[in-house]
């Protein structure tokens, strides 16, 4: 098996003299040290020395000063075996407090790095040394858990290779990693859409609009259905916070024109492993011209699954094999949710052999379904009865767990009737035409059949007002929560009902997710699970990790309220 390929990059256009210049309205201080665009590498061992720096980059055709792992963006892919003991120093050489989370390994909570739970965050000049045992393999990331310094650039892969054999067979390998950069500070995205949630949203209806779905529907329907929207204060259009209105979508660290190479030779079997290290954008993923047989999600192996696209939410990884049949060029065409951008890559046997660059689907609107209604559930094909039964049918009661909650200005969003939508792949890849990838079609490798039953239950009301932007768990914002108790060696069953517009990525840190995707003997173990509009979705946790753990929404702008604190006693 060939080793995993570094990935090359241009060199910014205008070169490392530009970093004597100061870009537009930044100012440094006199200790700041810029460092430039280092070329992204792997590394490898038991002991990893890196640095958090002040980086000028250009990815966007204007230079920006972003925050990087080792001077490269992504940061470096590192490289561990399943079984050893890892050493990690990371120092911060920026003038802010700093830190890094791995996202989805288990280890002691000390070594999760999320300031203010897990540990103090990496001061300004100082190290910080991670130690843990790898007592898992897969696909992972890394990045930031401090302030908005993921959206920056600070965030980097992880490949972990078993200690058997690996049941996957490949002939080369690539890291395909997806992110949302913009050149405008976080700070400011952020502050733009507290004071308008469609800032950056130019997909608005139109009066023509309404005139088509009179023609469809007849007035009389297509009225009652724009005066629900309206009740409710609500658009059908609002499918991404954040668009490319000021988002570059990037593969690798390139943008679109640039293309990353992704080189393979004539009958060889390609592992691609797929990470979302995106902020805000969930991206729809295909290769035309080729299936892609999902072999892993989220670290861990699932029966393999043949498709022809897949949505992959915040932080979520997918590991697909493809096998290109003739020396063609392919694109791997990763679009946004919201259809305002694409991440593009090329899968060639020759770099100057560039593959058409696909045309982006066309925007499809919110439905009633979305808001959490009954109505238009029957004409949906996509609506899976047996993950329906699996979840809401158990073999005997489970005592539920009661929390606070709180209906008011924080929770303008209500589901009327949420269902479980296992195997509705979501607007904007519904009756596509494509077999797309869905957690119903998720079974782990496995088994799970002996699996301890749960001792109890928890409802989470994933709430929100889009209109002030404001996010919450069960109507209450992580600055007036209390902390969740888990108790050590139970076994949990967790649903949410998701009574906004938008998919959230929900990630529970230190212990695994057991999603019941309607196979109970082969239930898919996750590290985020995406939770789709006006729905409700249950899986199922071993709390077999003591201390305190972060709870939130992946979602960078969604991530400050809707957040808890888990403490397992």
């Amino acid at each position: 098996m060939e080793n995993l390929k570094t990935f090359s990059r241009r060199t910014f256009l205008k070169g490392i003299a530009a970093s004597a210049v100061l870009l537009p309205g930044m100012q440094l201080s006199a200790d700041t040290k810029i460092i430039g665009r280092q070329k992204i590498r792997k590394l490898s061992g038991t002991e990893f020395y890196l640095t958090i720096d002040k980086t000028l980059v250009n990815v966007t055709k204007e230079p920006y000063y972003a925050k990087t792992v080792n001077g490269m963006l992504p940061g470096p892919t590192l490289i561990w075996h399943e079984g050893d003991e890892i050493t990690i120093h990371v120092t911060n050489n920026l003038s802010v407090s700093s830190s890094i989370h791995w996202h989805g390994i288990i280890l002691p909570y000390q070594m999760d790095g999320v300031p203010g739970i897990s540990f103090n965050g990496i001061a300004p000049g100082e190290t910080f040394t991670y130690k843990f045992t790898v007592n898992q393999n897969g696909t992972y990331w890394y990045h930031s858990h401090s302030g908005f310094q993921e959206q920056t650039g600070l965030y980097g892969s992880i490949i972990i290779y078993p200690k058997e054999k690996d049941p996957v067979e490949y002939d080369r390998e690539y890291i395909m990693l997806l992110s949302d950069f913009s050149n405008e500070k976080p700070s400011a995205i952020y502050r733009n859409l507290k004071l308008s949630a469609d800032y950056y949203n130019f997909n608005q209806r139109t009066v023509g609009d309404f005139f088509s779905e009179i023609k469809k529907e007849g007035f009389v329907e297509a009225f009652k259905r724009r005066e629900i929207w309206n009740k409710k204060r609500m658009s059908d259009r609002d499918l991404a916070d954040v668009t490319a209105y000021t988002y570059t979508y990037l593969m690798n660290g390139q943008a679109p024109w640039v293309r990353f190479q992704a080189l393979f030779k004539k009958g060889e079997k390609i592992r691609l492993r797929f990470i979302n290290a995106s902020s805000m954008t969930f991206f729809d993923i295909r290769i035309p011209g080729i299936k892609m047989i999902v072999v892993a999600t989220d670290g861990g192996n699932v029966q393999p699954v043949e498709v022809d696209e897949f949505r992959i939410g915040v932080a979520e990884t997918y590991d697909v094999i493809v096998e290109p049949k003739d020396e063609s060029a392919y694109a791997i065409f990763a679009q946004s949710i919201g259809r305002s951008g694409y991440a593009l890559g090329n899968l060639t046997p020759d770099v100057t052999q560039l593959a058409k660059i696909p045309k982006m689907d066309k925007r499809q609107a919110l439905t009633l379904v979305d808001m959490g209604m009954t109505e238009d559930v029957s004409k949906m094909r996509s609506m899976n009865t047996s993950g329906q039964k699996s979840a809401n049918v158990m073999k005997k009661s489970i005592p539920l767990t009661k929390l606070p909650i709180r209906w008011g200005v924080g929770t303008t969003m209500r589901a009327m009737n949420p269902q479980y939508r296992l195997n509705d792949p979501g607007v904007g890849l519904r009756n596509n035409g494509r077999k797309v990838l869905t957690y119903a079609d998720l079974r782990s490798l496995r088994s799970t059949q002996d699996d301890k039953y749960p001792d109890r239950q928890i409802i989470l009301h994933l709430t929100g007002n889009m209109d002030r932007y404001m996010w919450s768990i069960n109507g209450i914002p992580y600055s007036q929560s209390q902390p969740l108790k888990f108790y050590y060696g139970e076994r949990l069953r967790i649903t949410y009902i998701n009574d906004t517009m938008m998919n959230h990525p929900m990630h529970l840190h230190g212990m695994w997710s057991d999603l019941e995707s309607g196979d109970d003997n082969h239930l898919v173990r996750k590290h985020t699970i995406v939770s789709q509009p006006g729905s409700k979705i249950s899986f199922r946790v071993t709390v077999n990790a003591r201390g305190a753990w972060a709870y939130h929404c992946h979602l960078l702008y969604h991530l400050t309220d809707m957040f808890r604190k888990v403490v397992v006693v």
